[in-house]
């Protein structure tokens, strides 16, 4: 029985060898029995040339998924999952590369301990190197075992990316679960629904996985389309919660997220992008928050989590967005003029 599938959706990642070293980075697994499973987005590069090009020198070991149409990462891993063939399934990015022993170990821990999640630490890197420059703790012990209401809580707070986790199969397929489709920040959206799923979570604390950081990735590339897809992921996130009938039982963690993610990393994203801004879009963006979660700014999570300038920044859109709004274009456009950067 194979062991492992791991997902990788594809989406243009041809150049400066970012596929083949993400490629050539599972191909160097040291468990045996397992395989990858590429699922080319309708790339517009050569992307999908190279799959193939991997298919046919590892015909037992990668299989490719060609997608008529372009559904985002998402679309992708649902393709995926449907065909995969593990006992545990990983998810990649096509950009990003994990060290020999990743998931061995990982498959190691959840076998020993009876997990049916383990995740695992990373670190970021501007070139393509197995050399370990920095820790990101990605999750927490205190997250660990048999989850209940505060292990739960706290995996909320900190979910971790999907990247630097595996999933017993039927964490996906009992019952069904599907990835939000033909948006970015899939992640955000599905988070709710995953940690709810989640019975029992273990962690392994040593970097696994190398966070690749270029110019190309959607981290990095902000639009109008990536802005709204964010805004989306949070409602999804939170409609999740309030079908599941948790929203009062993890309240401050719920709010922390949208309060975190659908509010102040979109207000500044936005504010910071080259995207033409309007006041109306902010504006509708402070009132949504303060519909959904009115004591937002009384959150501690979420407090704690802005520097000086953004409590700032928020308590001033919150009281004018008019004021925030010229305020911030000013300061914007002092500082690209006396610094060349914002």
């Amino acid at each position: 029985m194979c062991k492992l599938s791991i997902i990788v959706p594809v989406y243009n990642m041809a150049s400066d060898g970012k596929l083949e070293y993400c490629i050539n980075s599972l191909l160097n697994q040291t468990i045996s029995n397992y395989e990858i499973i590429t699922v080319d987005d309708k790339s517009t590069d050569n992307s999908l040339e190279i799959l193939h090009r991997y298919e046919s020198e590892y015909p037992d070991r990668i299989r490719v998924i060609e997608s008529e149409k372009n559904g985002r990462q998402g679309a992708a891993r649902n393709k995926g999952i449907k065909i995969a063939r593990g006992e545990y399934i990983g998810f990649m990015d096509a950009d990003d590369w994990v060290l020999p022993d990743t998931y061995e170990s990982a498959i190691k821990k959840a076998e020993e301990t009876g997990a049916d999640v383990v995740g695992f630490d990373m670190c970021m890197v501007y070139e393509h190197t197995m050399t370990i420059t920095d820790h990101i703790e990605c999750n927490t012990l205190d997250q660990t075992g048999i989850l209940d209401q505060k292990k739960r809580a706290l995996l909320l707070l900190k979910p971790g990316p999907f990247s630097t986790k595996i999933y017993k199969k039927e964490f996906f397929t009992n019952p069904p679960f599907l990835f939000t489709e033909n948006i970015a920040y899939e992640d955000n959206a599905a988070v709710v629904e995953v940690i709810m799923r989640i019975q029992h979570f273990e962690h392994i604390p040593e970097v696994k996985c190398f966070y690749y950081q270029h110019s190309d990735s959607t981290t990095h590339y902000m639009n109008q389309k990536n802005i709204d897809d964010r805004i989306t992921s949070m409602r999804i996130a939170l409609e999740s919660a309030k079908k599941r009938k948790v929203l009062t039982e993890f309240h401050d963690e719920l709010e922390f997220l949208y309060a975190k993610l659908f509010y102040a990393t979109t207000l500044f994203s936005y504010m910071q992008s080259d995207i033409k801004q309007r006041i109306s879009f902010v504006r509708s963006l402070g009132k949504e928050i303060k519909t959904e979660f009115p004591d937002f700014m009384n959150n501690a999570n979420f407090i704690n989590s802005l520097d000086d300038e953004q409590k700032k920044w928020i308590k001033l859109q919150q009281k004018s967005t008019f004021l925030f709004f010229v305020y911030y274009k000013l300061k914007k456009f002092y500082r690209l003029k006396r610094y060349g950067k914002w």
